[in-house]
């Protein structure tokens, strides 16, 4: 088996995971996550059906799904799905990112669009979206937006 090969089926895996967490997702989540769910459930499995037929091209047999999978915590609510959801495509994200790194640039370009699906949807399920390390946390202050007291800088010499 090629070296693309044997990364296009560990994104296979993630693939095959991400669609059944859906499922879970689908059936733990209020029904105004159901519409969202559907969508990813779709667009991961189509992915994985690409996947499918890109790993045969290769002449590798792709990976199969497993029975089941565990999943990194308890979806009891509506709340859990949500988290799962974000946790899901995470996860998929880092496994197209090795998938970036193949001599290939048709696969470099599928997972860059990949990845940026799949981190759309991770932010659409989170409640907020975190600040960058280092910034704070909320709007600028109103002290920031004064003009400064300093003499302007000249350009000129």
């Amino acid at each position: 088996m090629s070296d693309a090969a044997a990364v296009l089926n560990k994104v296979l895996d993630a693939e095959h995971a991400a669609v059944y967490a859906y499922g879970v997702i689908g059936a733990r989540g209020a029904s105004s996550q159901r519409s969202a769910a559907t969508a990813a459930f779709n667009a991961h499995r189509a992915r994985r059906d690409q996947l499918r037929g890109l790993v045969t091209a290769r002449n590798a047999t792709p990976s199969e799904a497993a029975p089941g999978y565990t999943l990194p915590f308890p979806v009891v609510t509506p709340a859990d799905a949500g988290r799962l959801a974000a946790h899901v495509e995470d996860r998929v994200t880092s496994a197209y990112l090795e998938l970036a790194s193949v001599d290939e640039p048709s696969l470099r370009r599928l997972a860059a669009l990949a990845m940026q699906e799949c981190a759309v949807r991770a932010y659409s399920w989170r409640p907020t979206i975190q600040p960058l390390p280092g910034w704070p946390a909320g709007p600028p202050t109103p002290s920031s937006a004064r003009p400064s007291t300093s003499p302007p800088v000249s350009l000129s010499q």
